[in-house]
């Protein structure tokens, strides 16, 4: 052993090191025995109590540990754990229901209770991704889910789970303004003729689009009929109102004197037409390709002060007030100094207070901000925020910069 005062020989370990490098291998020989599925119940209920969190992690994620460890491991103080946990009791939950023993059912369901009601969204998500098609699962702990404050946990369970009625569905669309639920609710399978109403009647472009895309939907006529009569400037819905296979004559005819030519002849070659629409769908056609020569001119033009530096309010307002949103995102983009994804992404949130936040930033009016939500947008009623003494900004200047910060605008 070297003496004070004498150097280590080169490879020599001290006693500190030597001891690490054991305790390092003791945990490792620790985490190992507790993922094998064949270990001792008592074992990996000892582990669960007194391991260090990678052996936490592996006994959470063991199928052999016994209910009791499991809800032992729900309030464990290692995020990864829990997460770990919420996998495999949301995987094996139907075969942890089907035992023998009450006292086992008991404890299966309050581990699952407790991993839902989990303080940390991601666990609660993790959770709510795996038990979303099963239908064992109490209806309180999945409509809980639904109605969480974050969208990672509540989507999944408003798409699949089989445990949500129709009055359910509704009210969900009722509540929320959240463009990524209420899409979520219109991917459903098999989605009813009132839920399909309820979904258009919010004529939000995302889930509308999600819902006219959704070939399982039952979209009674009328519901039809008032999308289509909300469509003609909402251009991400003419693509699937175009496909959708129970558009009526007078629909079709209806389409066709709003979309492009391109989809006004994927009309005419629908099957099943009478010859009058069809030759109908010719002449539009025929009529929308010179429209359409010409307006390939005039926007030519007008798109010149994107590239000639001469970007004013006015040039902004025109494009905002006739809808043209590939003008209006790379006008914010230039003016706010972003890029056009962070522009896109703004205008896609339905969050009005993000997008008069950006109309701040990129030195324009409250009045472009506010014909923004309304044209481009489609926000109405409480989605909308107006401007403050009728041609202020009503949010103060740190709250715009932390909105424009949640699109990584700094």
């Amino acid at each position: 052993m070297a003496q004070p005062g004498e150097r280590k020989a080169e490879g020599v370990l001290s006693p500190e090191e030597a001891l690490s490098v054991l305790e390092a291998q003791a945990k490792r020989g620790e985490t190992l025995l507790a993922s094998q599925a064949s270990l001792e119940p008592e074992v990996l209920a000892y582990l669960a109590r007194n391991g260090a969190e990678a052996t936490r992690r592996a006994v959470a994620a063991n199928p052999a540990t016994t209910p009791e460890a499991n809800f032992l491991l729900a309030t464990d103080s290692d995020e990864e754990v829990r997460k770990n946990l919420a996998l495999k009791i949301g995987r094996l939950f139907p075969g942890l229901l089907a035992e023998e023993e009450k006292q086992l059912r008991d404890m299966a369901l309050a581990t699952l209770e407790k991993l839902a009601q989990d303080q940390v969204s991601a666990v609660r998500a993790v959770l709510a991704e795996e038990i979303k098609s099963h239908d064992c699962v109490p209806k309180s702990i999945v409509k809980a889910l639904a109605s969480d404050t974050d969208p990672s946990v509540q989507m999944p369970v408003i798409e699949y789970s089989p445990q949500l009625e129709d009055e359910d569905l509704i009210q969900l669309v009722v509540a929320s303004r959240a463009s990524k639920i209420l899409s979520a609710v219109a991917r459903r399978k098999n989605l009813s003729g009132d839920v399909s109403e309820a979904v258009a009647t919010t004529l939000d472009t995302d889930a509308v689009a999600a819902l006219l895309a959704n070939t399982d939907a039952t979209i009674r006529t009328k519901t039809l009929d008032k999308i289509i009569s909300n469509a003609a400037e909402v251009a991400e819905w003419h693509g699937p109102l175009v496909v959708r296979a129970d558009l009526s004559p007078n629909a079709i005819e209806r389409i066709a004197g709003f979309v492009g030519s391109k989809l006004i002849d994927t009309l005419a070659q629908r099957s099943g037409l009478d010859e009058s629409v069809r030759g109908e769908l010719k002449r539009r056609l025929d009529e929308k390709k010179k429209a359409e020569a010409k307006q390939d001119g005039a926007e030519s033009h007008s798109e010149t002060p994107l590239t000639g530096g001469a970007l004013t309010e006015a040039f902004v307002f025109n494009a905002v007030e006739h809808c043209r949103k590939d003008t209006v995102v790379k006008a914010l983009a230039l003016l706010a100094k972003t890029g056009e994804d962070n522009v896109r992404r703004i205008l896609s949130s339905q969050s009005g207070a993000a997008a008069v936040s950006l109309v701040w930033r990129a030195g324009l009016s409250m009045q472009v901000a506010y014909r923004l939500q309304v044209q481009v947008m489609r926000l109405s009623g409480i989605s909308l925020v107006p401007a403050r003494n009728g041609s202020e900004f009503p949010l103060k200047s740190d709250e715009m910069r932390r909105q424009l910060g949640n699109y990584g605008i700094a």
